[in-house]
């Protein structure tokens, strides 16, 4: 039985993650280009981990540069099955309130970067099953971590991916609201995607640091603004992923087999090349 490694993908704020033993920085290859930064792997909570920096330890990445694709592979090829990721959002509804966590479930794509959010192509073609896009199993590890901290969470929610860098406007703003999504970002659709075609279970920690543009009564969005609620939020975030790594099962959950149906291509003819460039995702298909 493989136990899985468990990766961790840390937004603005969070550069690193405390209390890990044995920790190495590790540089990882990719056939999609380079990933954010180095990896830092080590043990936590008696399981092996494996840390990436969202934008970099500089926080030097766009939102539209980051390269997801690698940044999964590696995982992939560093044998993560579950992945957390921590990012802050900001909020399309009163009732999420700066420092409040949001567990989402659900996205809404308003990127325009589809072609970099799949692995597939190239003489392979793969539909993956994305109604459920969040591990509900890792989730819910999250939201019982973050009651046991007495943290102001929500159990559930839909994040908006804009494509950024700017904010939005207040006509987007208030699209949104009205429309009743819950929470806005610019980063998780495409980690959610190419972790679930690498059968990757991923879950995310959204962190709410401002009320976006749509309240009037409320000072619009600002890096400064961002920065301040962020620090508060990650000593929580890093309390919840200390606490939950522990727990995360050893045995496998149904997103570790989501290519088992989505692979329309026969494999006699898969090509040799896209083979080999998905070689960490495909092996057990092979």
């Amino acid at each position: 039985m493989t136990t899985y490694r468990v990766g961790i993908i840390g937004g603005s704020g969070l550069y690193h993650v405390e209390g890990l033993t044995h920790t190495r920085w590790v540089t990882v290859k990719t056939p999609f280009g380079s990933p954010s930064d180095r990896f830092l792997t080590g043990d936590l909570g008696g399981r092996e981990v494996a840390f990436l920096p969202r934008h970099g330890r500089r926080h030097h990445l766009l939102p539209s540069e980051l390269n997801h694709r690698a940044n999964l592979w590696a995982m992939k090829k560093l044998g993560v099955g579950w992945l957390i990721s921590v990012s802050a959002v900001g909020s399309l509804q009163a009732r999420y309130r700066p420092c409040d966590i949001v567990l989402p479930t659900q996205f809404v794509d308003r990127t325009k970067r589809s072609v970099e959010h799949t692995f597939f192509g190239r003489g392979i073609v793969a539909h993956i099953a994305f109604a459920h896009p969040i591990c509900e199993e890792l989730r819910l590890l999250l939201l019982a971590s973050a009651r046991r901290l007495r943290a102001r969470v929500h159990d559930g929610g839909v994040y908006v991916n804009m494509e950024g860098p700017a904010f939005s406007t207040r006509a987007e703003s208030m699209a949104n609201h009205n429309l009743g999504y819950d929470v806005i970002g610019m980063t998780n659709l495409g980690e959610a995607k190419c972790a679930r075609e690498a059968e990757i279970a991923y879950a995310t920690i959204s962190m709410v640091t401002d009320y976006d543009a749509w309240r009037e009564d409320a000072e619009h969005v600002s890096v400064d603004q961002i920065l301040e609620h962020l620090r508060r939020n990650a000593e929580l975030a890093k309390a919840m992923i200390a606490q939950t790594v522990p727990l995360i099962p050893t045995t496998p959950c149904s997103c570790h087999r989501a290519l088992q149906t989505a692979i329309l291509t026969d494999r006699r003819h898969w090509p040799a090349e896209t083979k080999k460039r998905l070689q960490p995702i495909l092996a057990k298909y092979m």
